[in-house]
């Protein structure tokens, strides 16, 4: 299967997100990268004018950046989430599928 850039896979990666007891925030900034971590407060920050397709992106560059523990995770958030941080990414290279199980 393979993973589309929905309005579906953007909430999915939010719950993800919060069962990891991350809050995502949508604000506009000046960002480099897209979106800003606040460690201390277990808040990502994602620039609000970012598309659908952007703002997945983000989520998925930050996920690998933050503590998530998988004891805590739902079971059907826990397969997801191996299955993301298995498979590779192309950096700057959005036109590449990547192959998850939605």
């Amino acid at each position: 299967m393979s993973f589309k850039y929905t309005a579906n896979t953007l909430k999915k990666l939010e719950q993800l997100f919060e069962e990891a007891r991350y809050i995502i925030r949508y604000e506009k900034g000046n960002f480099n990268s897209g979106y800003c971590i606040l460690e201390d407060r277990r808040v990502a920050v994602i620039n609000k004018f970012l598309s659908v397709e952007g703002r997945i992106n983000a989520l998925i560059e930050i996920l690998p950046t933050i503590d998530v523990n998988e004891a805590e995770l739902s079971g059907e958030m826990q397969k997801w989430y191996q299955q993301l941080k298995q498979t590779p990414t192309a950096k700057g290279d959005s036109t590449v599928q990547n192959e998850i199980e939605l």
